[in-house]
């Protein structure tokens, strides 16, 4: 039989996950922002140094946000550590 426990866990790595795909779909926007600023990417990017430095300064704040979100995750969840 399926604990409460064991139900919180899941859910708690499920969400967590979920923060960490968040944190590398920003960051993945802003590494071909900086190519395409360097000339080395066609499609997308930032329009000039100004942009690439306010898209990294918006992916910190997702991504503390987004740290900060696992670790109350995991917190409420009960994951321990391996």
């Amino acid at each position: 039989m399926v604990t409460i426990k064991e139900v919180k866990s899941t859910i708690a790595v499920s969400i967590a996950a979920a923060f960490g795909f968040i944190i590398a779909l920003i960051w993945k926007d802003v590494i071909i922002g900086a190519m395409k600023l360097a000339k080395l990417w066609q499609d997308g990017g930032f329009a000039d140094q100004n942009a690439l430095i306010v898209g990294i300064i918006v992916a910190l704040v997702i991504t503390i946000i987004a740290v900060l979100g696992i670790l109350f995750i995991t917190k409420w969840g009960g994951v321990e550590k391996k």
